[in-house]
């Protein structure tokens, strides 16, 4: 499934030189595989096939429409956060059906436009929230559908920032109160509450606190049938891990291996919701060598790209594996790792132009010799890099290129000055 390989000491995607693509395109630049978008998605679908899961693809991962139509074409449903992402899937061809709107924050106007559009299903965080969804729905006269979002306190094992399953994280509602909820929401006229929503952070790289949270879910359904209330769905959300080259992570097989049992025979309609384990090593970052600089102690390579492309490494220091795309002397990498080590390479901090210490993109990288003008990819970059971009320093936000069977083809053109300006001028 790697879609960017070394071929005759070149990188290319799915057999298209990154080279001709950076020239054609220019620098900074994120670059995608429609094939590896389809493929990961893929892996998934039939890892969890014995469950005939709907797969719900968390837009927040990456989110430009063109992508958004390529796994609707496999077949995804999608999960949104707000309700711009609400917007991209229609924009993108989707059902409204077939979005969840999920999201601890979603305000009154939110739920209702969701409401007003026709949104499948509402993944509830809070009390409020659900009052205020059947508030919305009672004057609309529209059923609407709600699953609640439980914190089961489960650690993932994940960084702090991304850890979304503990007691003390913003998300979901305490095990111990969601009883009440359900019992105070089952007589509303149009909303019916029916579901179990789980997700406890990203990535998750091993099977075990799946299989806590959704034991702990399984027993809270035994609970409120005691209760005399019926659920039918269960979401587990998505995190799994992926392969950025530091550590080792469970493979869609693995997670399926150890969740499928738990839930097979639960008669269930089971969702997933999927971001980081399609997207992340479906796309790079593509920059360009502007200077090299020697410190006493450092040597920087001093790219296009920054912070503003790739927030990663400065928002959780995040390793991103990074090689240029025309290694000197054919020094092409035999894996990812940060211990990957070949004679010749020599230790750099890869960093970006804007005014921050924290602006990196690779500390401490031992890479082949590199000059002003020469490439560097930066993997992993498909989730989570435009998506997170902005334009501190006033940076015009990258292009986004999309390799499909047809080859190469701009998805979002570069940002300009005008782009940019143009909410201020308009007041």
């Amino acid at each position: 499934m790697d879609a960017f390989k070394y071929t005759n000491g070149l990188l290319c995607c799915d057999g298209h030189s990154i080279t001709d693509i950076a020239n054609q395109f220019g620098t900074p630049t994120y670059v995608y595989s429609a094939r590896a978008f389809r493929e990961f998605y893929g892996a998934l679908r039939d890892a969890f096939a014995a469950l005939n899961p709907r797969i719900c693809y968390s837009i927040k991962s990456c989110h430009n429409v063109h992508i958004l139509q390529t796994l609707l074409e496999c077949g995804s449903s999608f999960d949104a956060v707000s309700i711009g992402e609400v917007r991209r899937a229609l924009e993108a061809g989707a059902n409204a059906a077939d979005i969840v709107f999920a999201g601890v924050g979603k305000t009154p106007d939110e739920i209702k436009a969701a409401v007003e559009l026709g949104v499948g299903t509402f993944n509830a965080e809070s009390a409020m929230e659900l009052d205020v969804i059947a508030s919305v729905a009672n004057k609309a006269r529209k059923n609407v559908r709600a699953a609640l979002r439980i914190n089961p306190d489960v650690d993932a094992k994940t960084h702090p920032h991304t850890t979304t399953g503990k007691d003390e994280n913003k998300f979901g509602i305490e095990i111990g109160s969601s009883r009440a909820l359900f019992q105070k929401h089952k007589d509303d006229a149009f909303l019916s509450l029916v579901g179990i929503h789980l997700h406890i952070g990203s990535p998750v790289n091993t099977v075990e606190p799946y299989v806590e949270m959704v034991t702990k879910a399984l027993e809270l359904v035994d609970q409120l049938k005691t209760d005399g209330l019926t659920i039918d769905s269960i979401n587990i959300g998505g995190g799994f891990g992926i392969e950025y080259g530091h550590q080792a992570s469970a493979s869609a097989a693995d997670y399926a291996k150890a969740i499928v049992p738990l839930l097979q025979d639960s008669g269930f309609k089971v969702s997933l919701e999927p971001g980081r384990s399609i997207s992340a090593n479906a796309g790079i970052l593509v920059s360009r060598v502007v200077y090299l600089k020697q410190s006493r102690t450092k040597q920087f390579v001093i790219i296009d790209g920054a912070m503003t492309d790739l927030i990663r490494p400065a928002l959780y220091d995040a390793y991103h594996f990074a090689w240029p795309v025309v290694p000197k002397d054919g020094m092409t990498p035999t894996d990812r790792s940060p211990a990957f080590r070949i004679e010749g390479a020599t230790p750099v901090d890869i960093v970006g132009p804007v005014c921050e210490s924290s602006d990196y993109l690779g500390r401490n990288r031992f890479i082949p010799p590199v000059k002003q003008g020469d490439l560097i990819a930066v993997f992993s970059a498909g989730a989570y890099g435009a998506v997170m971009s902005s334009q501190y320093n006033s940076r015009n936000r990258a292009a986004e290129v999309l390799v499909d069977e047809n080859g190469p083809r701009l998805i979002r053109r570069r940002e300009t000055f005008d782009d940019m300006m143009a909410c201020e001028r308009e007041v």
